[in-house]
């Protein structure tokens, strides 16, 4: 009986942990969408990735679909898809414009997408059309709030 009071009491510590490093890794500077995708911007140009919590979620990643350079996305439009081994998701564009470049090193390495998620693993860089679709987009602290609401729904 003492051991199985032990392992539930184990288990909840757990649980505790993991949720809390979920949003421990939300990079100040950048600003996200609530589909879980993060944008860096510099000028009219953007870096599109997944989110700590999204890759967390997602669990390890076997494949990144990746867009054509040149291709047009609209912001809260598909542009491609994550797999990992437990599901499918699509990857949503925070902001409108054009691709002009794409990510090369997932396609050998798509675990770069789980551990370096705002460094190794961003996935399309964009020309905005408008940096005014920007202030839809949450900061790190609206963000990590989401985040935890979303969470206390499952």
């Amino acid at each position: 009986m003492a051991s199985r009071l032990w392992a539930s009491r184990a288990a909840s510590y757990l649980r505790i942990s993991v949720l809390h490093r979920g949003f421990s890794s939300v990079v100040k500077d950048l600003k996200y969408a609530d589909s879980h995708e993060w944008v860096k911007v510099k000028g009219n140009s953007a870096i599109v990735g997944i989110t700590d919590h999204a890759q967390d979620h997602l669990g390890d990643v076997v494949y990144v679909e990746l867009p054509e350079v040149g291709a047009a996305v609209t912001q809260g439009g598909s542009f491609g898809a994550v797999e990992s081994v437990k599901a499918t998701s699509d990857i949503n564009s925070p902001v409108s414009g054009k691709v002009v470049e794409i990510n090369e090193e997932l396609s050998n390495s798509p675990g770069l997408v789980n551990a370096s998620p705002y460094e190794n693993g961003w996935i399309i860089k964009v020309e905005m059309s408008s940096t005014d679709e920007l202030t839809s987009l949450m900061d790190s602290d609206q963000y990590s709030k989401f985040c935890e609401e979303e969470d206390a729904k499952h």
